[in-house]
């Protein structure tokens, strides 16, 4: 969240280090002795007048026992939809964005896929727990699962859990490529 962050994602870290500091029951200075973050920072961050960097912030988190996304969404949004930026560079197209994020306790994989037109690919279900994570770079695809079916775009993502059938379909006329991250 450094050079110039989202000021909605400052609003959610505000209101997330103050309510999980209270809840540890923490004072500030506290949280600032554990975490090596400066009491001044940790007070400018909870009044909302401080950027702080990923790194600072991720110090936070596991000095407060939670995770990077508890303090950075909003307490509402669902881990499937975060969709904050959390970092802005010095040119306007130098953003990070945190699109989705779910628990893991084995591995994390990192796949990348391509699908010609009308290609599909069937995936057997993965033990309970696990899920995927897409996210389309060039062209379109179709994920079937049980439940659902999603049309995903060129710059669109989606997150499922894999222990059910699923299947990834190209309907469109050109290669759609994508990135699978697998969490077990």
């Amino acid at each position: 969240m450094q050079t110039g962050g989202n000021p909605e994602v400052l609003t959610h870290v505000s209101q997330n280090v103050r309510r999980l500091r209270l809840a540890a029951d923490l004072s500030q200075a506290a949280l600032a002795e554990i975490s090596g973050v400066s009491r001044r920072t940790v007070i400018k961050l909870e009044a909302g007048e401080a950027n702080i960097s990923l790194t600072g912030l991720d110090h936070l988190a596991e000095a407060l026992g939670v995770t990077f996304v508890d303090l950075v969404a909003a307490p509402t949004a669902p881990r499937t939809t975060i969709n904050e930026i959390t970092w802005r560079g010095e040119g306007p197209q130098s953003v990070a964005t945190l699109m989705s994020a779910v628990p893991a306790t084995k591995e994390t994989q990192l796949w990348s896929w391509s699908l010609e037109p009308g290609e599909r690919y069937h995936g057997e279900p993965d033990p309970e727990g696990w899920s995927e994570m897409i996210f389309v770079s060039e062209g379109s695809l179709r994920i079937d699962g049980e439940n659902e079916s999603v049309a995903l775009h060129t710059g669109e993502h989606f997150t499922f859990p894999s222990s059910q059938h699923y299947s990834y379909t190209n309907p469109g006329q050109q290669i759609t490529r994508f990135v699978r991250v697998v969490v077990s």
